[in-house]
């Protein structure tokens, strides 16, 4: 260690004061953390020193570094703006403050479409680089009102795919949709509609307003006086919307933002209020795994870094309010307002009322961290029962749920579903199409059909879970324990059945069902994961017998595409007469040459060629 110690210091002392980014490495050359500085060495220097008392993630990460690398930059910002890309890109262990662990629920846009969606979602799905998210949002019931306000106000797409092929749905009679699905509007015309409603989710509410206005006023003076009523209408449901949100300050031109924490032992709650013209338009939530041990201004220096960087330049406000003074406060502002274009001011008040201002974020802090504590521990007893229950030595916090679904063996489906302490973990998800050729119309097998998936899920080494439910009694229980005896892992996992009729547990080889009371915490996390495992099925279920419902047999036929099918069809109207028509009689329709037409002959007469 002091090899390595001594190693680490010549580094140093090779490292420039100049501003940059520097990397920490691992033995393997791994990267365990990126961070940028004003002065490269100073700050590497810092961790080193040991009379400098750091928190235990830094301390752990400390103790794994054997190289150390940096690149100098002209300017600070520039330093934080290549932090921030090379984070993105190489996701350092020590580096990961914000997880996305579904808390708080996002507006996505989908900018990449032509015809952009707007929907709800709990997951920044970083697919597509066009697509705009904005959030995360505590108040959720509070972002589903701005969202039925702007359905009703705004004509918009409400369907991803179309309800008929050749003319729109109700929708578009009812002014709801402007005919997306028929190109009843341009693309263009589209887009402008929905960088109207962007202007919302971006803070500004105000600047919508103007242009409607404008809008409703053009209208008025060409005597296109219904248009101007739908202006009239939107400009009053926005103004309705933030009409009681009123928070007083001085200077209530300027847009600010807000921000402080709250901290437990364990983990750290952020609420950021996003505060225009006066108002409060959004109150942002994090969540964070660091607790009391980790330095506060560092936590919320990484929060505000995270969250400009993901947001454009036009919602950066021109005051910031922090809780604690930030540690690269300087580096912070120079980065904010290259991009806003303008300056940006980053305050820690000390009195009057923007101190209490702060004190009321804060206090939306500690009331989401008390209630993330309440819904932890509900969830642990709940897990701590169920070991209980059935005898386990270790607590059971990853469970996976199966369940069969089929009508008379048609569309045979399989789910799993996965929860990981006690919470749904949807990432990890599946759905499963049964094989089996056994499994067909009029003859449908849920043992053999659980078997399958067994077998499909754990035929190869992967997480195993701590317990394995399976939607049904004894019977379904001893064909899943069949299979797993067959690949030697009887031994290795746990596995119960839930029977539906008397909310039974059945262990394997036991003939009577495990003596519970069907309220305790455990049976109902039993049932909560039965229940999410049949919604999956079912819904899937559903989703392959509508696609079955819309095959047509002509798809099985090969080399024949789709508009070769319209061309048959229009020709013969219908598959009876179609199975009927001689070779000759397929080659008149267009695009049926002698060879398809003796493939699609030979299709409807296999006994005869």
């Amino acid at each position: 260690m002091e090899i390595m110690i001594e190693k680490l210091e010549i580094l140093l002392k090779n490292i420039p004061l100049d501003s940059g980014v520097y990397f920490m490495k691992d033995a393997q050359d791994n990267i365990l953390y990126i961070g940028k500085a004003k002065h490269l060495r100073k700050r590497v220097k810092s961790y080193l020193n040991a009379s400098v008392k750091h928190s235990h993630r830094i301390a752990l990460m400390i103790q794994q570094i054997r190289d150390i690398e940096y690149i100098v930059t002209d300017t600070e910002a520039e330093a934080l703006a290549l932090e921030a890309n090379l984070i993105k890109k190489h996701q350092p262990h020590f580096n990961v403050l914000l997880k996305d662990d579904k808390k708080y629920p996002y507006v996505c846009i989908t900018w990449s479409e032509d015809y952009p969606r707007i929907f709800i979602t709990r997951k920044r799905r970083l697919t597509n680089k066009l697509h705009r998210y904005y959030g995360p949002y505590v108040d959720t019931k509070r972002l589903r009102e701005i969202l039925d306000v702007i359905k009703a106000n705004f004509s918009l797409r409400q369907r991803r795919k179309p309800l008929y092929k050749n003319r729109p749905c109700l929708n578009y009679d009812l002014g709801k949709c402007p005919g997306v699905c028929q190109n009843l509007i341009t693309p263009e015309d589209y887009r402008q509609t929905m960088e109207k409603i962007a202007l919302i989710f971006q803070g500004r509410t105000d600047k919508l307003i103007q242009q409607l206005t404008q809008q409703m006023q053009l209208a008025s003076a060409d005597l296109e006086f219904e248009k101007a009523r739908i202006y009239r209408d939107q400009i009053y449901s926005l103004e309705q919307l933030f009409a009681t949100q009123k928070v007083n300050l001085p200077d209530d031109t300027i847009s600010r933002d807000a921000i402080a924490l709250s901290q437990d032992d364990q983990h750290t709650s952020i609420q950021l209020f996003q505060i225009r013209v006066g108002r409060l338009i959004g109150r942002l939530g994090f969540f964070t795994n660091h607790g009391q041990n980790d330095d506060r201004s560092e936590i919320l220096q990484r929060v505000l870094e995270q969250h400009y960087n993901q947001i454009d330049s036009v919602e950066i406000p021109s005051e910031i309010l922090v809780q604690y003074p930030l540690l690269e406060e300087e580096i912070l502002t120079n980065w904010l307002t290259e991009k806003k274009g303008k300056k940006v001011n980053i305050i820690t008040p000390q009195r009057q009322q923007k101190a209490q201002l702060i004190s009321m974020v804060e206090r939306n802090a500690q009331i989401e961290l008390e209630r993330n504590e309440k819904f932890r521990q509900t969830n642990l007893k709940s897990i701590e029962d169920l070991a209980q229950i059935l005898d386990l030595t270790t607590l059971p916090r990853r469970l996976e749920g199966y369940d069969i679904s089929h009508l008379q063996g048609s569309n045979a489906v399989a789910s799993r579903v996965v929860f990981i302490d006690g919470i749904p973990a949807k990432q990890h998800y599946r759905h499963y199409k049964i094989q089996n050729p056994e499994i067909r119309i009029g003859h449908s097998d849920d043992f053999l059909s659980l078997q399958e998936v067994i077998k499909r899920r754990f035929s190869k080494q992967d997480t195993y879970p701590d317990l394995i439910m399976i939607d049904g009694g004894k019977g379904q229980l001893s064909s899943v324990c069949e299979i797993l005896e067959e690949m030697n892992l009887m031994d290795k996992l746990k596995v119960v059945s839930l029977a539906k009729k008397r909310e039974e547990i059945f262990l394997p080889y036991q003939s009577e069902p495990v003596e519970t009371n069907p309220e305790q915490a455990g049976v109902q996390l039993l049932r909560r994961l039965r229940d999410e495992a049949h919604r999956f099925a079912v819904t899937f279920h559903r989703q392959q017998r509508a696609k079955a419902s819309k095959r047509s047999v002509l798809d099985d036929i090969a080399s024949l595409g789709f508009e070769r099918q319209k061309r048959l069809l229009a020709h013969f109207h219908s598959i009876d007469y179609l199975r009927e028509a001689t070779i000759e009689q397929l080659m008149e329709v267009s695009g049926i040459g002698l060879n398809l037409a003796k493939i699609i002959y030979d299709y409807f007469h296999p006994n005869q060629s």
